[in-house]
This record gives C-alpha cells, sequence and structure tokens, in this order.
C-alpha cells in the first residue's frame, strides 16, 4: 500500500487497559472484529506504553497479519524499533517521543509517520519536517490519555487545519473525546473550503475498543463521519447577501414568514425576564414556552422552533439542562440561539461557556462586545482579547466601545471557526457568518431604553430564535433573518421611545410590546414605512 493511499477516515488507536478494553477481552480481537469486511476501521494504531517488548513485538505481529489481510496499514505508537521489527507501515509518534528526523531516517521515505499536535506552531513544525498525517487534539476531554496538555475543542481544531500551508500535503485525523454523539458535527464543522485543509479521518479508542460490539461500533462511526449531521445546511451552498439592499430586500418575507408559521421559541433563562421574554416572542409572531428542565427538550424540539440558551443563571443543574437541551436541538436538526450572559465576568462563567460551546453547534451566538469578546477567549483565539474579557464588569458591554473594525475581523473569524452566526450588540450591532470574505454589517437602530430596562438582551435572543425557527436552515437564510430580528426590535423600540406618553423606561416597556405588535401587523397587511428607518451598512 503507498503510504499517499492511505484512508484515514475511521483510524482505530488500541488500548489494551482493563478500564478501557475490559475484563477477558483480547486487543486483537476486538481490532480484528473493527476491520474490514466486518468492521469499518480504514486505520490502526498500536498503542501500548506499559508492555514489555517482546509482548509488544507479538501483539503487533498479530495485528500486522490482521490488518495486511484487511488492506489497512498498521502504525505502532512511539516506538520505532517494534515497527522495524515487523515490518508495519509507519508509527505514531508525540511531541516528547523520538523526533520526527530521527524516526526518517531509521524508517526511510516510503514508511508512514504521523505527529501528535495540539497546537499552530507544532503543526507547522511537523509540516516542515514532513509528516505524513497529523494527529490533532485533545478535542473532548478523555481518560484514556495522561498529561493532555489542553483541550482544544473543535475551534482550537479549526484553527490548526486553518493554517496548515495549503500547499501541504499533510493528512489530519482528529483525537480526544471522539465518539457516535460527536463524529458527525466534528467531521462537519472541521470541513473547509479550498484551499484550505479540511479533517481527513477521526481517530478513536475507547468508543472501538470498549464497545460491546465493536463491529457494528466502527460501522456507525464511519457512516457518521461521512454523513452530515442533522442541523448542516443543504448543499450546494447559495451565495450569501453582500448588500444591504439585498438584505433589506429580504426583511418584509422575513417578518411574514413569522407570522404566518407562529414557531415555537423554547427558553431557557432566568425567572427575572421569563414573562417579558414570553411576551416579547408573542409580540413578534412567536410561540414561546419557557422550559429549563433538559429531559423536555427533545420533545420540543420535534416540534419545528428554535431553543434559546441563555446564560443568566449559571449552576451546575442548569447547565446540565442545557448540555441536554442543546444536544435534543442539534439530533432534531432545529437551531440554537446562545447568549452568554456575563460571559466573561466571573471563572465560572467562563469555564460555562467554554462548556456550551464545545458540546454542540450554536447557530447564532449572540452577546454584547464584552460577552463576545469571552467567546473568542474561550476559542482559544487570542490572549489579549482573552484578558480583556476576565476584565468585564458583569452583562454590561463595558466602559466603551470596541474599536469597531477589530471586532469585526474577530467576530468573522470566531463564525468561520463555528461555522454559524455571530452576533456583538452594543450601541451599533455587529453580525456576520463564516467566510474570510463574509461581509460584517452594522445596524445602527434601536434606542437607549433598551439598555435602562432588565432583560432587553435577551429578548432579543428571544426574537432572532422566532426568525430563525421560520427561516431556511442554511447560513445564507440565517443571515438576513438575524438582520431582520434586530431590524423589528430595534425600529419597535425607537418607535416606542418616540410615542408622547413615554416618559422613561417604565411607560417604554408597553409601549415597545405594542411596536413589536404594529411592525409585524403593518408588514403583514403590505405597510412597509417602519423599515424606512433601517440604518444597515457594511463595516467589512
Amino acid at each position: 500500500m503507498r503510504k499517499q493511499d492511505v484512508d484515514y477516515s475511521l483510524y482505530l488507536v488500541t488500548d489494551s487497559t482493563p478500564a478501557v478494553l475490559g475484563p477477558g477481552r483480547d486487543v486483537c480481537a476486538v481490532v480484528e472484529a473493527a476491520l474490514p469486511p466486518r468492521g469499518s476501521v480504514t486505520c490502526v494504531q498500536y498503542r501500548d506504553k506499559t508492555g514489555d517488548t517482546g509482548v509488544l513485538v507479538a501483539t503487533a505481529r498479530r495485528l500486522h497479519a490482521l490488518t495486511q489481510r484487511a488492506g489497512v496499514p498498521l502504525l505502532v505508537n512511539d516506538r520505532v524499533d517494534i515497527a522495524l521489527a515487523v515490518g508495519c507501515e509507519g508509527v505514531h509518534i508525540g511531541q516528547h517521543d523520538v523526533d520526527l528526523a530521527t524516526a526518517r531516517s531509521l524508517l526511510g521515505e516510503d514508511k508512514i509517520i504521523g505527529v501528535s499536535v495540539s497546537n499552530v506552531d507544532e503543526m507547522l513544525e511537523a509540516c516542515r519536517g514532513g509528516a505524513d498525517y497529523l494527529g490533532i487534539g485533545t478535542v473532548f476531554a478523555t481518560a484514556t490519555k495522561e498529561n493532555t496538555k489542553s483541550i482544544i475543542g473543535v475551534d482550537g481544531l479549526q484553527q490548526i487545519l486553518l493554517r496548515i500551508p495549503a500547499e501541504s500535503p499533510v493528512k489530519t485525523v482528529c483525537i480526544g473525546g471522539i465518539n457516535a454523539s460527536n463524529a458527525s458535527r466534528v467531521a462537519w464543522q472541521s470541513s473547509n473550503p479550498a484551499p484550505h485543509h479540511s479533517l481527513d479521518g477521526v481517530a478513536v479508542v475507547s468508543a472501538i475498543m470498549g464497545a460491546t460490539d465493536p463491529e457494528a461500533a466502527s460501522r456507525e462511526l464511519l457512516r457518521l463521519f461521512r454523513t452530515p449531521p442533522p442541523f448542516a445546511p443543504p448543499s450546494p451552498r447559495r451565495t450569501i447577501t453582500t448588500t444591504t439592499d439585498e438584505l433589506l430586500g429580504r426583511v418584509p418575507d422575513l417578518v411574514r414568514a413569522v407570522a404566518a408559521r407562529t414557531p415555537l421559541s423554547h427558553n431557557m433563562t432566568n425567572l427575572v425576564v421569563q414573562n417579558f421574554a414570553a411576551n416579547v416572542a408573542l409580540a413578534v409572531g412567536a410561540s414561546p414556552i419557557m422550559a429549563n428542565y433538559g429531559e423536555e427538550a427533545a420533545d420540543l424540539a420535534r416540534l419545528g422552533g428554535a431553543l434559546v440558551v441563555n446564560m443568566g443563571t449559571v449552576t451546575p443543574e442548569g447547565l446540565a439542562n442545557y448540555l441536554k437541551a442543546l444536544a435534543a436541538y442539534n439530533s432534531a436538526g432545529r437551531p440554537v440561539v446562545y447568549d452568554p450572559v456575563g460571559a466573561g465576568a466571573t471563572a465560572v462563567r467562563r469555564a460555562a461557556t467554554k462548556t456550551i460551546l464545545g458540546a454542540g453547534y450554536i447557530d447564532v451566538l449572540k452577546g454584547n462586545q464584552s460577552e463576545i469578546r469571552a467567546c473568542i477567549a474561550a476559542s482559544g483565539m487570542s490572549d489579549d482579547q482573552a484578558t480583556e474579557a476576565q476584565q468585564q464588569r458583569g452583562v454590561d458591554s463595558g466602559p466603551g466601545e470596541a474599536d469597531a473594525t477589530k471586532l469585526g475581523v474577530a467576530i468573522r473569524d470566531l463564525a468561520t471557526l463555528r461555522k454559524n452566526v455571530v452576533v456583538a450588540t452594543g450601541k451599533t450591532d455587529y453580525v456576520t457568518t463564516e467566510g474570510e470574505d463574509s461581509p460584517v454589517f452594522a445596524v445602527d437602530n434601536g434606542h437607549e431604553y433598551l439598555g435602562m430596562v432588565t432583560g432587553t438582551g435577551c429578548c432579543l435572543g428571544t426574537t432572532i430564535s422566532a426568525y430563525v425557527a421560520a427561516a431556511g436552515a442554511s447560513l445564507e437564510d440565517k443571515l438576513p433573518a438575524v438582520i431582520a430580528a434586530l431590524l423589528h426590535y430595534n425600529i419597535a423600540a425607537e418607535l416606542a421611545a418616540e410615542r408622547d406618553h413615554v416618559r422613561g423606561p417604565g411607560t417604554f416597556v408597553p409601549a415597545f410590546l405594542d411596536e413589536l405588535y404594529r411592525v409585524r401587523k403593518a408588514t403583514v397587511d403590505g405597510d412597509l414605512g417602519w423599515l424606512k428607518r433601517a440604518r444597515v451598512s457594511v463595516l467589512l
């Protein structure tokens, strides 16, 4: 087998420890079941850090006989001497194992050498050294490997993939906590347009080695890797709206779609804003439900609506419920809006934000500028931004507006990493979606009273959920839907504040609900006068 022809789609790393393999099971028997023609594993790495050399050679020879019969390469972890002794196809080396140059000189050019990397610098060094593939991780927390330097998440995985030199022939697999619950999502979120590199495979350990039926587990994992998740947009992609005229032209139909479909807006939020959020949902045309118990989410997700996770109150029980709901809506292919309230204010909130971002796919990430900077920090994009996020005072946007261009670039990078829509709110709201050339839109509507009433930011998330639930499944539809929601919400605030009887935030709230309703009703009746107020521009 030529090394350039290797299929890395489902890469099995063995583990013979009782905690993973289980008592009385033979590592070779498990591997044999997972290999073709019974199973679907396409590459095997023999990993045993503690065994006697004689035992390792004997086991490696047994494994090599099995992989040769299946037409699958066998690699040995770290031990070049074992690989040479059994004549297998290559080795995999970590950052603290034998160096790449030495391994290559001992094995020769025809053998496969893979290298573990966890950051961009390690990736670039491995590419320069001539690695045949990269094992990128650790993606998720795992018990199969000690001394893990860091959990990089899907965001960290994407950062590495996007920085691999376009001309490099190196292949890539990711490792760390990959299983049937996340393989499809990780593969989809790690697919990138040319000339960027995409993920070539997923490396699994306990998902097969610890499976009751390794054959069935391997077949399912390969199917998941090659199948887009339920929330993935249809392909081929359409062109993303790039002009304000195009965006504004779509707003009336989106307002009417919400009114016609009355989509469910499932809010997981705190008691302080539940009543207000429910009334906002009704006013814009949605059907609200305030349900914080995660066990209900699977049934609610089947009703064709959207989920809003509003991190107003952070408790271990609440976080567990958020994660259950996120998984349920991802499985149903329904949109999720995440509002990371106060994300950078405390260590607890920073940790919760990182957990939620890593646990599933978020269609729309919406927060004020400080909260979005905390999400950028949680994604590992910038140490400077991490420091800035940690200085956040609470749930407000901080003492001043971020530099618009710098913020625009940062949220576009974040949207590209996560393949979603990002909304950074403030005096001016900024919205963008994935793609290095995707526009960043600025929306300058709204009123200062919105900042004087508790929960108005949360209720914007509710409004966005109604619009993305009524829109199409693709990012090309979600971006205009988010802009339409912002305009509906912010222009209604302007109209309410201009009423003669509105004297301050107390009289503003009921007038605001009225205007949300009036904008919807006017649009359905064909009156688009309110939309003339729209102030939308392209920042980048």
